[in-house]
């Protein structure tokens, strides 16, 4: 089977594990910058074109497409499609997952456990946002933001309207949540694939850090999710139809709330936690599929 593994570093570690799991499958496999492919539209006839070379030959694409590049990496995805590759994310499901608000609603539909949030068109009634998810402290998160960045914590309803007002003069888009203080700054990642769990863990704020994530200094453990938990996580991948994905939640009094459900999610910090190899499950997935 020939698989394309679409990222812009081969060298990045979710890459290198999948071509390395793909390999040892019995695999040929390929890692290709969907940036530096030119795709040729014409009737009957969607062609692929890396660096002068036709892509003919290809079984199932794996995106792992950055926030930065969704344009035209969804594009490229689409195209893949269209020659029909199998592919482990659809553009459509690709693009759900980038629109954060959209997403919500898409959970919010599926009724899944959210925190109560908040978004409007610059309203200039900032107080009575910050009453709609029960006043502060609350989050305050920008929608094009990914791993940390972009998110705010606002303790007091003076620095919320501060930060909120301040956002609106940017006409930059945000979305306001309440904070789940029994969280305390841990949230859970659960790896969904093809329907299953295939791994959890618990990832922790460094000390004053309200945010999680790994990349922000955050620790993660090995974590047995419960029944409650384990569903919510398949209905949000079920949901935003993701083949693969990363399942956000937080542990709170009213059950699991899903924070976001994340199309690309990173091999590293989960396969570290758990000691699972995810790469080898994400292939068997491809090789059952087609």
């Amino acid at each position: 089977m020939n698989i394309k593994i679409l990222s812009r570093n081969s060298q990045l570690y979710s890459t290198s594990r999948l071509v390395e799991a793909s390999l040892k499958r019995g695999h040929s496999v390929e890692v290709i910058d969907p940036l530096k492919c030119d795709l040729i539209i014409e009737k009957k006839n969607p062609v692929v074109y890396y660096k002068g070379r036709h892509l003919e030959t290809t079984d199932a694409i794996i995106p792992r497409i950055g926030a930065s590049i969704t344009y035209y990496g969804t594009a490229v995805v689409r195209q893949f499609e269209m020659m029909n590759c199998f592919t482990t994310t659809t553009s459509t499901a690709l693009v759900m997952s980038r629109d954060k608000l959209r997403s919500l609603q898409i959970l919010s539909k599926s009724k899944l456990g959210l925190p109560k949030t908040i978004f409007t068109n610059y309203s200039r009634d900032v107080a009575e946002v910050i009453d709609h998810v029960g006043g502060a402290p609350l989050i305050i998160k920008l929608l094009e933001g990914t791993q940390g960045l972009g998110v705010v914590l606002a303790e007091t309803p003076n620095a919320a309207e501060s930060v909120i007002e301040a956002f609106n003069g940017l006409e930059a888009r945000v979305i306001i949540q309440e904070y789940i203080k029994e969280a305390k700054g841990a949230d859970i990642r659960a790896f969904v694939v093809d329907g299953q769990i295939v791994g959890a863990m618990k990832r922790q704020g460094k000390e004053g850090e309200f945010r999680s994530n790994l990349h922000r200094g955050g620790t993660a453990k090995i974590i047995t999710l419960s029944d409650e938990e384990e569903n919510a996580a398949i209905k949000a991948a079920k949901a935003m139809g993701l083949g693969v994905s990363g399942v956000d939640m937080l542990q709170s009094e009213r059950g699991p709330l899903i924070l976001e459900v994340n199309s690309s999610p990173g091999l590293e910090g989960i396969e570290k936690a758990t000691g699972k190899d995810i790469a080898k499950t994400i292939i068997r997935y491809i090789e059952r599929s087609i």
